[in-house]
């Protein structure tokens, strides 16, 4: 059984410990005294031309960009290094990010909308950093299934409290992986960003779905998975409990997605076996992710869960691996057609790429 310790950080923002089992003692406390105040809140601005948000944080452009690995902050503190984690070991630490996205502070400031062609209002959220393991040098896919699991439960535990939260709408954990998509920080870690709004892509996938529901009365991702599994060759793992597949219309050159064979609409729902299968399932998707080109790879992962409140019965979870590797080394830029149209062209058929990833054991 998992077990958590919650502290706070010396300028206030809450740190979450998680270990595979209780005993451990966390309760050092931040001792650093040259912290910056809390940064300024973001807006989310309205486009009525494509009805969507657009999130505007000034502040993220000044944290820090690839420090070296002697001063890396997601390690555990020590002599001379104090660092976001107190402790001079962890197994997982889920704490506050210092320059978020979304902050829940907006949610004091007043709306600044005006004119409704120039809409816009605070960003009110909360933003949170995931550090998968102590291990500076490690990745998420060479983390033994326990750890894993544990990570697993910090995900589902977060859900569950961020979903409680008002004016969150939407929960997204999370991964980025490499120098190629962007991460600035190298220690093995992912994120938690809880929206004040649900992100267009996964509001188009709740409609899908609920309408889906109510013609037929089935789940639409439901549905789809008999569709594959009928099919066989897309599928690329199964277990009892989960299946990872290429979808038929991957959008990217290399593409899985997990889905647990039962209807449940977030991480919170998944049972002790299903988390468990699922620690497997997930470690071997992105060890045949790193096998694909003998390096590691620029990878998402990334949870679609359930918005907060909205299409539990019709929603169906899935996680999503993709690289942006498509050859050893060319990358998938997301040009004209992509970046503009948000029309994917992808030179890898999904069938391809499911042998490929099924050849890489």
């Amino acid at each position: 059984m998992t077990s958590q310790y919650a502290t706070r950080l010396a300028d206030g923002r809450e740190l979450i410990y998680f270990d595979h089992k209780p005993g451990f003692d966390r309760s050092a406390a931040d001792q650093r005294t040259d912290l910056d105040p809390a940064p300024p809140a973001s807006e989310i601005r309205w486009d009525p031309l494509f009805e969507e948000y657009a999130v505007v944080a000034g502040h993220r452009n000044t944290r820090s960009y690839r420090p070296p690995d002697s001063q890396c902050p997601l390690c555990p503190s020590r002599d001379g290094q104090r660092t976001e984690i107190p402790a001079d070991d962890y197994e997982v630490a889920v704490f506050e990010n210092r320059f978020p996205a979304f902050s829940l502070a907006a949610a004091e400031t007043p709306d600044v909308a005006s004119d409704r062609r120039f809409a816009s209002a605070p960003g009110a959220g909360r933003c949170e950093v995931v550090c998968f393991t102590s291990d500076h040098g490690a990745s998420f896919a060479q983390l033994p299934p326990s750890q894993a699991r544990t990570i697993i439960d910090a995900w589902a535990d977060r859900t569950r409290a961020l979903s409680a939260i008002e004016p969150i709408r939407y929960v997204f954990c999370f991964e980025n992986r490499g120098e190629e998509i962007g991460v600035t920080q190298a220690h093995p870690h992912g994120q938690i960003y809880s929206y004040p709004f649900v992100p267009p892509r996964f509001a188009r996938a709740g409609a899908a779905g609920q309408r889906h529901q109510d013609a037929t009365g089935r789940c639409l991702q439901c549905d789809q998975l008999a569709g594959e599994l009928a099919a066989g060759t897309r599928i690329v793992d199964q277990t009892a409990s989960w299946v990872a597949y290429v979808p038929f219309a991957a959008r990217w050159p290399y593409e899985l997605r997990i889905v647990p064979r039962d209807h449940v609409a977030d991480l919170t729902e998944l049972d002790d076996e299903q988390r468990d299968g699922l620690a497997t399932v997930y470690l071997n998707a992105l060890q045949r992710f790193d096998r694909l080109f003998d390096a590691p790879a620029p990878y998402i992962a990334a949870w679609l869960q359930a918005p907060v409140g909205q299409f539990r019965s019709s929603w169906h979870l899935a996680g999503e691996v993709f690289t942006i590797r498509r050859a050893h080394d060319r990358l998938k830029y997301l040009a004209g057609a992509e970046s503009s149209a948000a029309t994917w062209i992808n030179d890898i058929p999904a069938e391809t790429a499911a042998a490929r990833l099924r050849d890489v054991v």
